[in-house]
């Protein structure tokens, strides 16, 4: 396609992201497909291309990674109820569309009959709708013992007989009766003491709520499934992961593969070999407050150990680094503590109560290679001991050589 189209950061990252999308879809197994197709076919639905209406390179390599299964692919299978019908259609412009023209083949397409569509999505009749919605509101009304449009129910208060008295009068006669209300009143309370005015007691103040007990069980951490790992677009340092968390839908997840994930930027470009992120289980810090990271929103953080720096040394970020790993049967979204440290983390840490900066120099590792908090390290516990850490349902989390290294 024409190399003159210009991408912004959030574009350039998609395209990372449908491109890994296309690769995992070609290894994938029929079962494994489904849940990547029904994604693809939805994203589809209001958009011409990957990325709306600007063709990529991401275009061409889901054409690639879809073409052999549309070409296998029944009428029902294309067009159904159950169907694919914005991937077919997708497919069909990608391999027509001019600036496809030098990345498609034209022995490699395929037949696509656009007027063969068996199932369409029965569009909502207005008017129907509205007669509906009418009815209802008139049988509410008639339950209520009303006639909604019953105009003879209403007293008409416009019309003024002769035998009304004129507007002039009936005010003289609403501003004397008020007269006489007035002094009838100062007549009633002359020769009475005045009542002194009770001070009101001051209202009881609400206790405020107890502060949750100083822990590093307030760090919510959990097992945590990458999906896919791309180069962040705009640092070299950083790669951009997706990982799901067990969330339930919000601001700060997106739907990938029919799994809602977090999207999390890392330094571990050129320290963590690109490969080895992928389709990972990692140890996922996700109540830290949601950061950008060179115009990609970042709303966790992976968990790695790294040597301890000797005295004198100066960190120059070149490792060697180790992901935490929490058992290889976790699923992601288990919640993850330290012995003699379990509780209900925060929603999100506030930043100004330094929750994380508090406690993260306790992170360590063991002699056998287990991830660990020494409480001693936190003046402000006023304790003493090594809880290592483990999944809700019992499963050390370890690095695979460090020893008494620094997690963060």
């Amino acid at each position: 396609m024409a190399s003159n189209t210009t991408y912004t950061p959030n574009e350039e990252t998609e395209i990372q992201q449908w491109l890994t999308t296309a690769t995992r879809l070609q290894q994938s197994k029929p079962d494994e497909a489904s849940p990547i197709l029904d994604t693809l076919n939805s994203h589809l639905s209001t958009r011409t291309t990957l990325l709306g209406t600007k063709p990529s390179k991401a275009d061409t390599a889901l054409y690639s990674a879809v073409r052999p299964l549309v070409a296998s692919w029944s009428p029902e299978q294309r067009t159904g109820e159950k169907g694919y019908p914005n991937i077919v259609r997708h497919l069909d412009f990608v391999q027509n569309f001019p600036a496809f023209a030098a990345d498609v083949k034209a022995d490699d397409k395929v037949k696509v009959d656009l007027d063969e569509v068996l199932y369409v999505k029965p569009p909502v009749d207005a008017k129907a709708e509205k007669e509906r919605l009418k009815k209802e509101k008139a049988a509410a009304a008639a339950a209520g013992g009303a006639a909604p449009d019953d105009k003879a129910a209403l007293p008409d208060r416009t019309k003024e007989t002769k035998k009304d008295k004129s507007a002039g009068e009936k005010v003289k006669e609403v501003v004397a009766e008020a007269k006489d209300k007035v002094k009838a009143a100062v007549g009633a309370g002359e020769g009475q003491p005045k009542k002194e005015k009770k001070a009101k007691a001051p209202k009881p103040q609400k206790a405020a709520p107890a502060a949750a007990p100083l822990s590093p069980a307030l760090i919510d951490l959990r097992v945590g499934h990458i999906l896919k790992a791309i180069k962040h677009p705009e640092a070299d340092s950083l790669y951009v992961s997706t990982i799901a968390v067990g969330d339930e839908p919000n601001d700060d997840t997106t739907e990938y593969e029919g799994q809602v994930c977090r999207t999390v930027c890392s330094g571990l470009n050129g320290l963590v070999p690109l490969e080895s992120m992928q389709g990972r289980k990692v140890v996922v810090v996700c109540n830290l407050k949601p950061v950008k990271m060179r115009g990609i929103k970042s709303c966790a953080m992976v968990l790695a150990a790294s040597p301890k720096l000797k005295e004198g040394e100066v960190d120059d970020h070149k490792g060697p680094v180790e992901l935490v790993t929490p058992p290889a049967d976790a699923k992601a979204g288990e919640r993850i503590n330290f012995e003699g440290w379990e509780g209900e983390p925060e929603g999100v840490l506030n930043p100004k109560k330094k929750i994380w900066e508090t406690f993260q120099p306790g992170f360590t590792t063991t002699d056998d290679l287990a991830v660990a908090f020494d409480a001693g390290v936190v003046e402000a516990l006023g304790k003493q001991g090594l809880g290592k850490l483990k999944t809700k349902s019992g499963g050390l989390c370890t690095v695979p050589s460090l020893k008494d290294a620094v997690v963060r």
